[in-house]
């Protein structure tokens, strides 16, 4: 890219803020800071513009300025009592409160485990005892359930009045690039809990490139209008995003919080998805931005109609986790029609988007997953480890200074996912073309995506396993025109109906992972040569299976 596009050259250049340099083959930005706190610093300037509406206090609405924000998070900061590299869990719905935690527990140097707050009493603990945190900072809700599930260690319950804050005590130094600043959670094709560390370089890297690619995009405006990128950035409205990811997610954490934060964007909370609040809040947000997957796009489009609502304000939309129909494409085309739609591809490991495609780029491909980030190096390799040629499938590889250091106290786990030259195996199948996009075909991983949410069917199996009337079990992914892909189970078991096999996995994990069909087998699960249950064979006896329920 750097080399045939002449506006990324010009951006990137010697001397600009976006100057790109390269360090044992990893390309990073050279003028960024080595703290992600010192990129956070830089918010202050936003001062009494709005930074968060929230419809989740006491009190009903809050809006809060970044000077109210930053304000909130130093009186949190000199409360934690934590020294630099030592671990705080942040366990909270989306809410003003879990940003403020996170800002704080960067300020002090201390690396936030980012727990999933949709999870059971057992899940949380699982995650709170693979990171050994120092603190938790919790809403009640979350602090109950904690508390229930056998953590007994330091916890805030940053939802209650937090008293008079102690002297903060500043750390004594800056973070190095490689740091750990965040730990996030991913069960993995094992079905345990695993946190990928994400140094401060990695989160900094791709939060520029998101700026990065911010300011392309209006030179390329600029240029096709003949006029200058300030004349096109007076004309660009105020920023305002809709929040609908969990903040555990790293697309909420850097797409949904950091980039628009450290922008000066407007970030408006919601705290579950509904697609009729959503509706509202863009109404009268005036919001601009949206990352959603097309399952909240359909909901969405949906009830829009039937509102008569006015979604123009809307300017880009990225969605990403499946193909965007056709159908869909032309239903938010009418509803937003300044909107310019993309949609990227990345993962925990990866801090983010590597791959993006936006506009037309976007629409010239929509089956893709974009085209590799500047900063991402990419192959796709065989089973024998050589790289595949063009329109060729095999699992995509990659490095850059985004990708994380590695799994929390996992070393095996982190050798597995990592080749001996650095390259991070995505466990992803797919291809690139002659044009440079890349589609994905398969996952290596034996994962579903229901509804955006990434469900592990390793995890699921272990706790259907764990019902005692079931002899064998096997979850997989069906297409699904709303969710995408929805999950399914098929079991042999004695004594049992679909409800109770759904009502066990939803008592025990997220209620999301629960299979929304369950099928019954009289005969033991078909296997392959290696006497692994054969998902193939049992994909293709659903229909049969199901009908017989």
């Amino acid at each position: 890219m750097s080399k045939i596009d002449p506006i990324f050259a010009a951006v990137t250049a010697p001397g600009t803020p976006f100057e790109i340099g390269e360090q044992d083959g990893l390309r990073f930005f050279v003028n960024a800071p080595s703290d992600l706190n010192q990129l956070i610093e830089g918010a202050r300037r936003f001062g009494d513009q709005t930074c968060i509406v929230d419809f989740d206090g006491a009190e009903g609405e809050r809006r809060v300025s970044f000077t109210q924000l930053f304000a909130w998070r130093d009186h949190l900061a000199a409360r934690l009592g934590i020294t630099r590299g030592q671990r705080v869990a942040i366990c909270m719905r989306n809410r003003a409160e879990w940003m403020v935690a996170f800002l704080a527990v960067v300020k002090q140097g201390g690396v936030a485990a980012l727990l999933n707050s949709r999870g059971s009493p057992a899940e949380l603990n699982a995650m709170v005892e693979e990171v050994t945190p120092e603190l938790v900072l919790a809403d009640t809700d979350r602090a109950a359930l904690l508390r229930d599930g056998g953590y007994a260690g330091r916890l805030i319950d940053v939802t209650r009045p937090l008293g008079d804050a102690p002297t903060a005590v500043e750390p004594e130094k800056t973070a190095a690039p490689n740091d750990p600043c965040a730990i996030l959670f991913t069960s993995g094709t094992t079905g345990r809990v695993k946190g990928a560390v994400l140094s401060h370089r990695s989160l900094i890297t791709g939060l520029l490139g998101t700026q990065l690619t911010g300011t392309m995009v209006l030179h390329n405006m600029a240029q096709q209008y003949g006029v200058s990128v300030d004349a096109i950035a007076s004309q660009v409205p105020p920023q305002a995003i809709l929040l609908v990811y969990p903040l555990f997610h790293i697309s909420g954490l850097g797409s949904g919080f950091l980039a628009p934060f450290l922008s000066g964007g407007k970030i408006v909370i919601m705290r579950r998805w509904d697609a009729e609040e959503a509706v509202r809040l863009i109404e009268r947000e005036r919001v601009t931005q949206l990352s959603t997957v097309p399952t909240m796009l359909w909901d969405m489009v949906h009830r829009a109609r039937t509102k008569d609502a006015d979604l123009s304000s809307v300017r880009n939309i990225g969605s990403g986790g499946q193909a965007l129909p056709l159908n869909l494409l032309e239903e938010v085309q009418k509803l937003c029609p300044h909107s310019m739609i993309g949609t990227g591809y990345g993962m925990t490991e990866t801090s983010g988007a590597i791959a993006q495609a936006v506009g037309a780029d976007f629409l010239a491909a929509r089956a893709s997953a974009g085209r590799v980030l500047p900063l991402v190096d990419l192959r796709i390799e065989r089973e024998d480890g050589t790289v595949c040629g063009p329109n060729e499938t095999g699992e995509i590889i990659v490095r850059s200074a985004m990708i994380m250091s590695g799994y929390w106290n996992r070393p095996e786990d982190t050798a597995k996912t990592f080749t001996p030259d650095g390259w991070l195996r995505t466990g992803d199948i797919g291809y690139q073309d002659e044009d440079g996009y890349i589609f994905i075909v398969d996952r290596a991983k034996d994962m579903v995506i229901s509804g955006g949410e990434n469900i592990y069917c390793a995890e699921v199996e272990r706790v259907l396993s764990e019902m005692p009337q079931i002899t064998e079990c096997a979850t997989f992914g069906i297409a699904d025109e709303r969710l995408g892909e929805a999950l399914v189970a098929v079991v042999q078991a004695d004594g049992l109906d679909e409800r109770s096999v759904i009502d066990w996995v939803a008592g025990r994990l997220a209620p999301y992972k629960a299979p929304v069909r369950v099928a019954f087998s009289a005969e033991p699960l078909p296997r392959n040569q290696s006497q692994k249950i054969n998902k193939i064979a049992l994909r293709a006896l659903w229909p049969e299976l199901a009908g017989n329920n």
